[in-house]
């Protein structure tokens, strides 16, 4: 009988939980798919066919009916006043790491911002292809040819920051992820996450 040593056992072990996905600006995502979500220190098998709002029973984990989306504008290329809005990578998407429809979370809410086929730029820097983010909190309609608020509501993330940590009422709360461009200005077509509830307590 052949005997394997505690040192290969390891290895083995520990060969399974390595992230397939490389780290886009300091994060890890799915391939654009939202087929998997891994983040650091996942096994492979964790989180597989899971899709955006999909959870796996109640709790932390996520569950309950799907979120409306927010009612946005159709998207045009030239505004009225001369402004030509920057375009979209075919395929870019912007999500949420580590947060799930239905989530159950405390105070303080640490939210991880995901992004896939773009870069992130600070406000003010023209470069195609790049974004910077903006978390919209119980936002339910929005204008995708304006640039957006900066409110408590609408809140920029100009100097390219990729989480936040943010303390919220009690209760139910809608977070929907919106990048945009040097001016604050979502792309055309607008690259925004799903529009999720997490409960907080």
């Amino acid at each position: 009988m052949k005997t394997v040593s505690m040192a290969t056992l390891v290895a083995l072990a520990l060969s399974g939980c390595a992230n397939p996905y490389p780290p886009q600006h300091g994060r890890y995502g799915p391939p654009g798919d939202g087929s998997a979500m891994p983040g650091p220190g996942m096994g492979t098998g964790m989180g597989m066919g899971m899709g955006p709002g999909m959870g796996m029973g109640p709790g932390p984990m996520g569950s309950g009916p799907p979120t409306p989306p927010a009612q946005v504008s159709a998207s045009v290329q030239h505004l009225p006043s001369g402004y030509h809005k920057a375009a979209a990578p075919a395929g870019a998407s912007v999500y949420f790491v580590n947060l799930r429809n239905g989530m159950v979370v405390n105070n303080p809410v640490r939210v991880v911002f995901g992004l896939s086929g773009m870069g992130v730029a600070p406000a003010g820097v023209d470069k195609p292809g790049t974004g910077h983010h903006h978390l919209l909190v119980d936002v339910a309609a929005w204008d995708a040819n304006a640039p957006l608020p900066a409110t408590d509501q609408h809140r920029h993330f100009g100097m390219g920051q990729t989480e936040v940590t943010l303390t919220l009422p009690p209760g139910p709360h809608t977070l929907q992820l919106v990048l945009g461009d040097q001016n604050h200005i979502p792309h055309h077509q607008p690259v925004m996450s799903e529009r999720i509830t997490v409960q907080v307590r």
